[in-house]
């Protein structure tokens, strides 16, 4: 799965790809290719790459290469896997609707997609609110399909 899907493992390809992206929605894996979960959505992201080509690219991020623990650190991955979208260099954002799901500022999507589907309807959703010039769309999802984690601070 991962062979055919492009594996981003240098800083400059991260950006090129970013930068390059115009007018589809970038998708970014994040995450191990040794991680059971990450397997599962990486065979999720594989299912849907075809359906999803005309308005989206879809690449994963290895965080294991030291050269890209720069988005590692900026985009606080914390748990794996995290997927995160751009569109036109734009980093956008999802509203889940859950005070406890994963993520409170809304920059990432933590955990796997639990069908093909689920994913291809986020991703158009992000696309549709992307066309519209929005940087934060509301999440398609029914809430019991969005993974749930609570939050825990450090020294709070």
């Amino acid at each position: 799965m991962e062979y055919i899907l492009r594996t981003l493992t240098k800083k400059e390809e991260v950006d090129s790809i970013i930068r390059d992206t115009i007018d589809k929605v970038l998708v970014l894996r994040l995450g191990r290719s040794s991680d059971p979960l990450c397997l599962q959505l990486d065979d999720i992201l594989y299912k849907s790459v075809r359906e999803v080509s005309k308005f989206a690219t879809v690449a994963l991020v290895d965080i294991d290469s030291e050269d890209v623990r720069v988005y590692v650190k900026y985009f606080d991955i914390t748990l794996i896997p995290s997927t995160i979208f751009f569109f036109n260099a734009h980093h956008m954002k999802m509203d889940s609707g859950w005070i406890f799901s994963r993520s409170a500022d809304h920059t990432k999507w933590v955990g796997a997609f639990q069908r093909k589907q689920d994913f291809i309807d986020v991703v158009e959703a992000i696309f549709r609110g992307a066309m519209k010039g929005k940087l934060i769309v509301t999440c398609p999802l029914p809430p019991e399909r969005i993974p749930k984690f609570q939050l825990l601070y450090k020294d709070v």
